[in-house]
């Protein structure tokens, strides 16, 4: 599926326009996200079910987007860099849709599974730390001196009773709420994306395969590819990532090329470091 077709950054006119008729002040020396894409003589952006954004650090993959999702209002959950020239850049932006851009559709980022982790991490200690004051009360009542002397003690009553019926162990997990599993980085990413990847949505997703070993990003890439193929999803991802550049089918513009082109995945340089490097070491892999 696409929702969004195409996309036009600030030309190069655009922005010296900018600078010489509106911008009165010269207090900044930061114009952010000014002056980032001119010398890269970026093309109009045109979609495909999956499109990706290469380019090495510094080349603009984020920013670009971020401007897509801000020019779009798309959802968000983490907070990223906007300078005060964010609206202004925005308002020379133009994006393409024919069919109207799911309403739920979202911009993912790295920041936004890190607090997915964090919150996981900090549920489960909540868990742990009510876990620890129940086993207390089981020890308080089972061994504990009681004596019931009128109504007003009879819910007391009821727990010691409770307390020698059950091992502290059945006490305990009655008594507490479910354990969220712990999981690892890898294992709380892939989460992450199964949880809120839903059917017919544009996503926007920032170098997604952070955290993951190799063979979770596989895992992501079938996701990824499955969600666009069947369940009528549209991708626009920034990655290093050679197992997410190779997802099939999809259109891939290399930002650290001068003019902003579109190759294939095994032309990129990263791609071939990984190549030569294996090729290198092939004796090893009998």
């Amino acid at each position: 599926m696409v929702y969004l077709e195409g996309f036009n950054v600030a030309t190069e006119d655009q922005e010296w326009h900018f600078f010489t008729d509106q911008l009165k002040s010269r207090a900044y020396s930061d114009f952010y996200p000014f002056q980032v894409f001119p010398k890269k003589q970026l093309p109009r952006l045109t979609f495909d079910p999956i499109t990706i954004f290469y380019g090495d650090n510094g080349s603009g993959k984020s920013t670009l987007l971020n401007v897509i999702a801000e020019k779009l209002q798309l959802q968000r959950g983490a907070l990223y860099n906007r300078s005060s020239f964010f609206e202004a850049y925005l308002a020379l932006c133009t994006a393409t849709h024919h069919l109207p851009l799911p309403p739920d559709s979202a911009i993912m980022t790295s920041d936004e599974i890190f607090n997915y982790m964090l919150d996981l991490r900090a549920l489960n200690q909540g868990i742990d730390l009510q876990r620890e004051a129940v086993f207390k009360d089981y020890l308080d009542h089972k061994f504990g001196d009681f004596h019931y002397r009128n109504l007003a003690d009879y819910d007391e009553l009821k727990k010691t009773l409770e307390t020698r019926r059950k091992t502290q162990s059945r006490y305990a997990r009655e008594h507490t709420h479910e354990q969220v599993r712990e999981r690892s980085n890898g294992e709380s990413a892939m989460a992450f994306f199964s949880e809120r990847i839903q059917d017919d949505r544009l996503y926007l997703l920032d170098e997604p395969e952070n955290s993951l070993s190799p063979s979770r990003q596989l895992e992501l890439v079938r996701l990824l590819g499955d969600s666009a193929r069947f369940f009528g999803c549209q991708f626009i991802i920034a990655t290093h990532s050679p197992f997410v550049l190779a997802l099939p089918g999809a259109k891939i513009y290399d930002l650290d090329t001068t003019p902003v082109s579109v190759k294939a995945w095994y032309d990129l340089p990263e791609v071939k470091v990984y190549a030569d490097f294996f090729a290198a070491q092939r004796q090893h892999f009998a």
